[in-house]
């Protein structure tokens, strides 16, 4: 059977693109389209299309390419006779349809899209402009999402939410986690071949509180910085992203020692979560693929009580559920989870394995 993959857009990074890859590799045969592709080389082995947005400078401007896409996405162009199509969507790209041809659509959703269906959960929905629009596209949303075969989510948090934006069922499957990758590497300083990576690790203090995501305001990171303070204990803030500057200000002037690593390298992050006496994880977020890796590296994780990340982690085992991701609430998690047992990194992660997903994807697409 001959299968398409559907991905809103292909970046260097990103967990979203992480189970695009799995997607892949369980479906080795599969052509893949896009909007616009990024990362030109992540997929070199097979055939990627790409639509007119991408001859356009709105591949660089993702806010103003997004009323665009609705339209597009109702026009690709089928380049065989597949017999199915596999949705990554956590935008619009459920809207996919190949002009002339009904092919049966499977979604995979790593949520609806937050910008005109949960705003609170991120800031950049609640701009004027977007909360004019969102009614139209919220009818238009809801209506395209009747069009899938099946639709598989990737937590219960983003089940409960397609159920009530989409007024749709679905399966969960959880997206799969590299945990072998981050097992197999008994001390990842080893593996950190940068030598100013190698001095900053040098450098860390014995115990820290982590946190490492990308930076931007809905990850929440100052408020890793916050708590740490709190707790009175050292933090490190791991990432890229626009609220550098925002961040290393919150460092300078924090009342604990705050180092901001930029850019870090998969060795280097990993090693830093080995050192982690903490990993704090403070958003609301659709699952938190970092959340896992965190644990497979043996790091203890204290996370918010809502989201599709607790869901990732075990309570009183592997982590902590703060009672809010207040300052004051995380504090007292974070020293709860410092006064915590190891635990087995391979029983707690097993069930994110990559092997697990892709029998789960397989048989999600060969079931209807």
């Amino acid at each position: 059977m001959t299968g398409l993959l559907v991905h809103e857009w292909i970046e260097a990074s990103g967990g979203a693109e992480q189970v695009l890859e799995a997607m892949a590799r369980a479906f080795p045969g599969a052509d893949i389209q896009c909007l616009w592709d990024d990362a030109p080389r992540r997929f070199a082995d097979r055939r990627v299309f790409e639509t007119w947005l991408a001859r356009t400078p709105l591949r660089r401007h993702k806010a103003l390419a997004l009323p665009f896409t609705t339209a597009v996405w109702r026009r690709l162009r089928a380049r065989e006779d597949y017999d199915w199509m596999l949705v990554s969507s956590h935008l619009f790209a459920h809207h996919a349809r190949l002009s002339g041809h009904d092919v049966p659509k499977f979604v995979y959703a790593h949520t609806p899209a937050r910008y005109i269906w949960n705003p609170e959960l991120d800031q950049r929905g609640d701009r004027a402009v977007v909360r004019a629009v969102s009614p139209m596209f919220r009818r238009l949303d809801r209506r395209r999402a009747q069009e899938a075969t099946a639709i598989a989510a990737n937590s219960a948090f983003v089940r409960d939410r397609i159920a009530t934006a989409w007024e749709r069922d679905a399966v969960v499957i959880h997206p799969p986690v590299a945990v072998d990758r981050v097992r197999a590497t008994a001390d990842w300083r080893n593996a950190v071949t940068d030598d100013s990576e190698r001095r900053v690790l040098d450098d860390l203090p014995e115990s820290y509180v982590l946190g490492a995501s990308r930076f931007i305001p809905y990850k929440r990171l100052d408020l890793v910085i916050r708590a740490a303070e709190k707790a009175g204990r050292p933090a490190v803030i791991a990432g890229r992203g626009p609220e550098g500057a925002h961040l290393r200000t919150l460092a300078a002037t924090a009342r604990v020692p705050v180092r901001i690593v930029e850019s870090p390298s998969d060795a280097m992050l990993y090693a830093l979560m080995q050192r982690a006496g903490v990993f704090v994880f403070p958003p609301v977020e659709d699952f938190g693929i970092v959340v896992v890796e965190a644990q497979a590296a043996g790091a203890r994780v204290v996370t918010g009580p809502v989201g599709g990340q607790v869901e990732a982690i075990e309570p009183g085992v592997s982590g902590v559920i703060a009672a809010s991701a207040d300052v004051a609430d995380l504090a007292v998690a974070i020293e709860t989870a410092l006064g915590m047992v190891p635990f087995d990194a391979a029983a707690v992660t097993a069930r994110f394995r990559e092997e697990r997903f892709a029998d789960s994807i397989r048989a999600f697409v060969g079931a209807t």
